[in-house]
């Protein structure tokens, strides 16, 4: 059984992605939180992007609790053809050259399921190589306006199965698709 790879997106009622920290907190509430943190203990590894690694590098170390401690002690892989000596500790930096055939090995290799959040261009790239097994799409009842979307208008025809779906009382609806190719 290989490990699966599981991503973690936010996303408003118009398709927007980016920065979800100016738009996501009014939302978020502890049973969102808690949904987030399940995801997180059915993994043992991080993947990031090397934006969404800069983001959380600069924000997790400073913060406490549960969700911090996950994010400051799991060890991550941040994909990325300039970062050289990441001082996140815990941190491997994967090129992106080589990201498909590492990913394809790191899944056969035992272990928990291995967690992406936001990295956006890296969700892509994982769907178009059909290396993406969940993706967690956290969907906010806010119309942003404006900011890079989930999906390109160009982008391939990728099917996909919901397999589940939670409504919060904050509004946000966890939506769980899994790859149907």
């Amino acid at each position: 059984m290989s490990r699966r790879i599981t991503a973690n997106v936010y996303l408003s009622l118009d398709g927007v992605v980016e920065a979800p920290e100016n738009w996501h907190f009014p939302y978020h509430d502890d049973a969102t939180e808690e949904a987030v943190m399940a995801g997180l203990r059915a993994a043992d590894t991080l993947l990031l992007g090397r934006k969404t690694y800069d983001i959380f590098a600069a924000a997790w170390p400073d913060r406490e609790g549960e969700m911090a401690d996950w994010f400051n002690l799991t060890p991550r892989l941040v994909v990325s053809s300039t970062l050289q000596d990441p001082e996140w500790k815990y941190t491997t930096v994967l090129a992106p050259d080589r990201l498909v055939e590492e990913l394809t090995e790191l899944q056969q290799q035992p272990g928990l399921a291995i967690a992406l959040h936001g990295s956006i261009t890296l969700v892509r790239t994982l769907l178009e190589h059909g290396l993406l097994d969940d993706l967690v799409v956290m969907l906010h009842p806010i119309v942003v306006g404006s900011g890079a979307r989930m999906f390109p208008g160009n982008g391939p025809r990728l099917p996909l199965r919901l397999t589940a779906a939670t409504t919060f009382g904050s509004g946000i609806q966890a939506l769980t698709y899994t790859k149907d190719y």
